[in-house]
């Protein structure tokens, strides 16, 4: 995977037909204040990820930044405490894998993790979410989650079985090369969170109370048409 273009990118978005676009990515950045609020998404030694060995066979792993942890863990609480109290204030959580640019937000990832499991009870991936470093809000270091994985296809030693296409475009797209102890990004890589109310307005604003998935489905396919080349989401996208 080549590196991003970021001036053809910038050139791109001044077309006419994606300025009213991009003016709703921009407003949506703005009230949320993602620029602001997000942060440092790995961990870093010197100019290299940090790793740490993990699990019962000690494999290497990418480490998460402290920064990134605590604002997970707050946003997380929020939405625990809002289950456990019944007030059904919070949906879920809406997070972003980004770069920055200048004043502008450059989405690489987008999801959300859910409040309810599929039995309505509380979601395992964010339960006991200061203990819970395997799952931790779709981002643990358990394989099958965002961390886990992408650390199978950057640091040495996993299995080739767990080395899967999806995130080895991750790996591409964000490392300068890998499989490496010493993995170098290509450039500062920052994550955002929000626990997400109801009744809250999402990037179009018209539309009005826009409720977690269809928040989720509406950034994806903006961010698709706005940074098709940047964009790392397979799911909801516009095909290229």
């Amino acid at each position: 995977m080549p590196p991003v273009d970021l001036a053809a990118l910038h050139r791109s978005l001044q077309t006419a037909s994606k300025q009213r676009r991009i003016t709703f990515w921009t407003r949506f950045c703005l009230d949320h204040e993602i620029a602001e609020r997000a942060v440092p998404l790995f961990a870093l030694s010197g100019d290299h990820v940090s790793v740490q060995p993990y699990g019962l066979d000690q494999r290497l792993i990418l480490q998460r930044s402290p920064q990134m942890e605590s604002l997970v863990i707050n946003e997380v609480q929020k939405v625990v405490q809002d289950f456990s109290a019944r007030t059904e204030e919070f949906e879920g959580l809406i997070y972003m894998m980004l770069w920055k640019d200048d004043n502008l937000i450059l989405p690489l990832y987008i999801g959300k993790s859910e409040k309810y499991g599929k039995t309505q009870n509380l979601s395992a991936n964010i339960a006991h979410i200061e203990t819970n470093k395997s799952f931790f809000c779709r981002w643990g270091y358990n394989y099958a989650y965002h961390i886990g994985d992408l650390s199978a296809v950057v640091c040495p030693g996993h299995p080739q079985k767990k080395i899967n296409r999806k995130y080895t475009k991750w790996a591409e797209r964000l490392f300068l090369s890998f499989p490496s102890e010493f993995p170098k990004l290509r450039r500062e890589t920052y994550f955002w969170i929000k626990a997400w109310k109801h009744g809250s307005a999402g990037i179009w604003k018209e539309y009005g109370e826009t409720s977690l998935t269809f928040l989720e489905y509406l950034l994806i396919g903006v961010s698709s048409d706005l940074f098709s080349d940047l964009l790392l989401n397979e799911e909801g996208v516009n095909r290229r």
